[in-house]
């Protein structure tokens, strides 16, 4: 898929979205679903996309709904860093098919990381164990700030 294309409605995240597929989630309000990754490309690999827009990359998003979605993925990588004290984390954004966009709904991705763990590739790894990711949304969330 090229940068420019018509969104379609019928994407994983937009049926996550309208609940025709189920998402392992961390949290939500009313403009961000943030969610585990089902296949992690690393432990606690998380998904944050907006529920307000239609935007299929960095370049159609609404200033307003990416402020929104950068202030849930920073609040949600303080969340997984308390939670899962990795060494560090990648934020990834990936745009465009050449770019190595996936899924054509904008999302940033929260891939924590350890020194002595590799990092699976994007669309390589394979699908974790539903409880598994349960337990991780569960811990990440449990370390949440309050909203604000």
């Amino acid at each position: 898929m090229t940068l420019h294309a018509p969104y379609d409605a019928d994407n994983i995240f937009a049926r996550i979205l309208r609940g025709e597929i189920p998402a392992v989630k961390v949290w939500e309000d009313d403009h961000v679903l943030v969610f585990m990754d089902v296949f992690p490309q690393s432990e606690g690999h998380v998904l944050v996309i907006a529920k307000t827009s239609t935007a299929r990359n960095l370049l159609e998003i609404e200033p307003e709904v990416l402020n929104r979605v950068v202030a849930a993925t920073q609040r949600t990588a303080r969340a997984l860093e308390k939670a899962l004290k990795p060494e560090g984390f990648q934020i990834m954004q990936l745009n465009g098919e050449a770019g190595g966009q996936t899924v054509f709904h904008l999302h940033f991705h929260i891939i924590p990381r350890w020194s002595d763990r590799s990092m699976k590739g994007h669309g390589h790894a394979p699908m974790a164990e539903p409880a598994v990711l349960k337990a991780l949304a569960e811990r990440i969330a449990a370390e949440l700030e309050p909203a604000g």
